[in-house]
């Protein structure tokens, strides 16, 4: 199959090592967090170690935006009651005055201070500040730290789901690239016969459709890349294991930017003469419809990943809400009632989520190639119509 030609594993390590950078490195960990995040510094972390009572409502919130964001731990599950974790942290890399590698560990959750070659670091809702022994934060008017951010480039959880997700659709390709080693018309074996029709399903409902008979070979490594990407990661985020990659704006961003980026490089002067001078229409009419065809170039990478990050979001938020249902109704409906209830539409909701996690990485396939194809094809008109 031509897929072999130009391995899917190699754009996916450059996906996935560019998304990394952006997970880390930015000084935005999670978009949801600024914004529900407690403006006081004594709630560390994520609020969870807060003594201050708090209303079960309040309770489910906050579980809620934890599994949304980001983590420097994988927290399996947490008794609040005598504050002990299970789980285990991450690796941080900070770069301030020299390389800093240690265990999050150091910052206990966000309680205490971390100390490496005589510089101390906090962890204040998942970001990391310089700041003394003591661990003061310095506050702004609208109650955000002021304190120095290190360069981070720290492994957190959704680094570490990515590159695991990325090893295993290196496995799985080179097992069905084997396949076809020694001829086309092998048939696979074991899991190949289930990734098999899916690029065929990719090449012939999405690919060619929509790039062309002629021009849609150069482009099924990437396609197959996000299609998959996408997919597995979505499918991982429906597990306990708190994974939420695709419903984090910086990922979504970057796989955006890479169909922006392969659909403007590929581009022929046909795709820039419909952009900067339509053709067919009067003169003050090309004028008029420049400006807004060239916003159209940057709507359309955004509508990807605003879509993919949005549904998401609202998935898991749901799902998590679902679940809540046995705490906050359990007076109600008694704790074998609540139980039910949630056991019933959380199964519903998550069989939805099974079908949506193909459907977003489905759609987002779909219209990157509908992208692609608009810059590549040719087209065929008379300007006197």
């Amino acid at each position: 199959m031509m897929i072999l030609r130009k391995p899917i594993s190699i754009l996916t390590a450059i996906l996935f090592l560019t998304s990394s950078m952006v997970f880390s490195a930015s000084e935005t960990t999670d978009s949801l967090q600024v914004a529900t995040a407690p403006a006081t510094t004594e709630v560390e972390a994520h609020g969870e170690h807060a003594e201050e009572a708090k209303s079960p409502k309040e309770v489910v919130n906050a579980h809620i935006q934890h599994h949304l964001q980001d983590d420097y731990y994988f927290t399996f599950f947490a008794d609040e009651a005598e504050g002990k974790h299970y789980g285990f942290p991450l690796p941080v890399i900070l770069i301030d005055g020299g390389l800093k590698v240690f265990s999050a560990s150091k910052f206990h959750y966000g309680e205490t201070v971390a100390e490496v070659d005589g510089k101390f670091y906090k962890l204040f809702h998942g970001k990391i500040y310089e700041t003394n022994a003591a661990g003061d934060l310095t506050m702004d008017d609208h109650h955000h730290p002021t304190n120095k951010m290190p360069l981070n480039f720290s492994m957190t959880k959704n680094v570490v789901s990515l590159i695991l997700t990325a090893a295993i659709l290196f496995f799985l390709f080179v097992g069905l690239a084997k396949t076809y080693k020694n001829g086309h018309n092998n048939l696979p074996k074991g899991f190949s016969r289930v990734l098999e029709p899916l690029v065929i399903y990719v090449r012939d409902e999405i690919a060619r459709p929509n790039i062309g008979e002629k021009k849609y070979k150069k482009f099924m490594p990437y396609l197959l890349t996000v299609f998959f990407l996408i997919w597995l990661l979505n499918l991982l985020g429906l597990t306990p294991l708190g994974i939420n990659v695709t419903g984090n704006i910086a990922f979504t961003l970057c796989a955006a930017l890479f169909t922006f980026f392969i659909t403007q490089f590929s581009a022929n002067k046909d795709y820039w003469g419909h952009i900067f001078w339509m053709p067919g229409v009067p003169v003050p009419m090309k004028i008029i419809l420049a400006p807004i065809e060239v916003l159209g170039m940057f709507t359309k990478p955004f509508s990807l990943m605003i879509r993919l990050f949005a549904n998401i979001t609202a998935g898991h938020t749901v799902v998590m809400g679902l679940i809540a249902i046995v705490f906050l109704m359990k007076e109600q409906l008694t704790v074998g009632g609540a139980t039910a209830v949630s056991l019933v539409l959380t199964l519903f909701i998550s069989v939805i989520e099974i079908l949506v996690a193909f459907l977003q990485a489905y759609i987002f396939t779909m219209l990157s190639s509908l992208f692609i194809g608009m810059a590549v094809q040719d087209h065929h008109h008379d300007d006197h119509h």
